[in-house]
């Protein structure tokens, strides 16, 4: 009987095992045996459509330049050659100085109009977003609103 118990225990794993083992670690690759993560066929596939369409376009906008060079009149009269301001004739020398507000409005449309389109991708991703995300944009928007209420009060969007 002790001899069948010291062959079990022989065939028997050790009681002491490691508890942590290190993961075995892939060959180190070298240039020669190094494989591409992306085929160059699978790569010219994905973005052929694209380099089309950027061909297309460019194709066409060559077509119209051409084409408007070869088939518009030209026959230059002193009134077509005038400068163009505002539909009635230039009244001043045109290095005047402007109003501020004119800038101040284009500026402000500048700055809301950029706010506004980081909307859309927001939009967009708003079901991948976490709660996170959804937050951070209503504390972005809230800034928005505040620097809005802020010009209205300063007068910035009156015009007298």
């Amino acid at each position: 009987m002790s001899a069948k118990v010291a062959e079990s225990g022989a065939k028997s794993q050790p009681r002491h095992t490691p508890r942590h083992t290190t993961p075995p670690q892939p060959p180190r690759s070298t240039p020669a045996n190094r494989q591409p993560l992306v085929s160059a066929s699978t790569f010219h596939s994905e973005y052929f459509a694209a380099l089309v369409f950027l061909g297309v376009a460019f194709g066409f906008s060559i077509l119209f330049v051409v084409a408007n060079f070869l088939l518009s009149p030209k026959a230059p009269y002193d009134e077509k050659l005038s400068a163009y301001e505002c539909g009635f004739e230039s009244f001043e020398d045109s290095r005047k100085r402007f109003d501020i507000r004119f800038y101040l409005v284009t500026l402000l449309f500048i700055v809301f109009d950029l706010e506004v389109a980081f909307l859309f991708p927001w939009a967009l991703a708003l079901r991948d977003l976490s709660l996170a995300g959804f937050w951070s944009m209503m504390a972005f928007l809230s800034i928005l609103c505040i620097g809005f209420l802020y010009e209205w009060r300063k007068g910035a969007l009156d015009w007298e």
